[in-house]
């Protein structure tokens, strides 16, 4: 099938040829590190930005009057904005290009984030915040194409792990700020300076990332996006990994949404910034996002999974001690496991595709956050009507299902392999 008619680019859908003289970018090669910077700050603005509100959700519940399960809508927005977004964005970066998509994708979500301090309700804030999420579905997508486009297969999952680790670093960072700045100033004056560190990632993501060089438009036609879209959802390797990507993100989704309401009550009693700082842990999912090729080259992609899975499950039950350290090193676990998890089922979509690799990434993206929102929503009406075991649950659930399907998927490979030798 020739790369017109699955919507994907010339480059994409001849993934599996290699020209002798490959002018791809690997790592200490012309460019590489100008890129992987550029897109290292491209995800810190993306976490910032999109989960900006996560740490401030006791604040904003106090000024409006509001519960958990009503606040959390301001995480839950944004990410379900992104959610719905993000495969029609990754139509228009066949079309017009990675680096331009990436760049209006940036431009508006920093607009909106200098607005999103002024909203007068929670009704506003959570409009703002689905907007802003649906600015954003252009990065997730479009980044990892590109990466597939522009850089050696063997690099792959080094590069993709740091795009990952500059997610983590963006996560942390803004709720390690917004922390600190509210507790003097409150929680609007906190968004404020997320988006001003937003604006300075988005200028120097623009400066730094290289023009493309194997990118071949493609087509726009929503027949064509269709029918790539329904071959990536008829390919069950490619189920599985959007399941795993989503039911990851649940139990980080919520975890991270609820953990400041259990730290801010008895018997923990912690003041606003010291809170932020909790996320902090997010280090943690810097070094195994980008570590996650060398664990698939140790283990396997499924040996990896289930260490992953294993240590996020480890996380969770920790977390139920009602003293600081044990709940800390809960944290870690959940965060390592859940970053390595991801990176590893990521990287995985985009060396499955063959064609259409922008629509690939971007039904993993989607899945991913969805699960996001929904653990937002679940986990936050689970404290509300069981404390936090009754998130630890929710969580629990989601790390069997990943379990679940790594096995049911390991099962089909040895299956495919038996009938191979035979």
């Amino acid at each position: 099938m020739s790369p017109a008619s699955t919507g994907a680019s010339t480059i994409v859908g001849a993934a599996s040829f290699v020209p002798a003289a490959d002018s791809r970018m690997t790592p200490g090669g012309p460019g590489y590190r100008r890129m992987s910077f550029a897109l290292f700050l491209a995800g810190v603005a993306t976490f910032a930005l999109l989960y900006s509100t996560q740490a401030l959700l006791p604040l904003i519940s106090g000024d409006f009057g509001v519960a958990a399960s009503e606040a959390s809508w301001t995480v839950a927005a944004a990410t379900g904005g992104l959610a719905l977004f993000v495969l029609p964005m990754s139509a228009l970066s066949e079309r017009y290009g990675r680096r331009t998509v990436m760049t209006a994708s940036l431009a508006v979500a920093v607009t909106v984030g200098l607005l999103v301090p002024f909203a007068p309700s929670l009704g506003a804030l959570v409009v703002l915040r689905a907007v802003q999420g649906a600015a954003l579905a252009g990065l997730p997508a479009s980044a990892t194409a590109y990466l597939a486009e522009e850089v050696r297969p063997k690099a792959l999952v080094t590069a993709i792990g740091l795009f990952v680790a500059g997610n983590s670093v963006g996560g942390m960072s803004g709720r390690v700020i917004t922390g600190w700045v509210a507790q003097e100033w409150g929680w609007r004056v906190a968004l404020g300076v997320i988006g001003a560190l937003a604006v300075g990632c988005a200028v120097a993501f623009r400066l730094l990332l290289p023009a493309p060089r194997h990118f071949t438009a493609g087509s726009l036609r929503p027949r064509v996006l269709a029918r790539t879209v329904r071959d990536h959802l008829s390919d069950p390797l490619l189920r599985r990994l959007y399941a795993i990507g989503a039911l990851f993100m649940t139990v980080f989704g919520g975890v991270y949404t609820v953990i400041g309401y259990r730290l801010t009550e008895a018997p923990f009693s912690l003041p606003q910034g010291i809170v932020g700082s909790i996320f902090l842990v997010y280090l943690v999912g810097t070094v195994s996002a980008s570590t996650a090729g060398r664990l698939v080259g140790r283990l396997g992609r499924r040996g990896a999974l289930y260490l992953a899975g294993g240590t996020t499950a480890a996380g969770l039950l920790l977390s139920l001690a009602d003293s600081l350290g044990p709940v800390l090193l809960g944290l870690v676990l959940i965060t390592a496991g859940f970053f390595a998890g991801h990176a590893v089922a990521s990287s995985a979509v985009g060396k499955t595709a063959t064609t259409g690799r922008a629509q690939a990434s971007a039904l993993y993206q989607s899945a991913y956050y969805i699960g996001s929102s929904t653990g937002s929503t679940v986990g936050a009406t689970a404290f509300h009507s069981g404390g936090w075991a009754g998130t630890v649950g929710v969580g629990v659930l989601a790390v069997l299902g990943v379990v679940t399907i790594t096995v049911f998927g390991t099962r089909a490979a040895r299956r495919r392999t038996f009938a191979a030798a035979h």
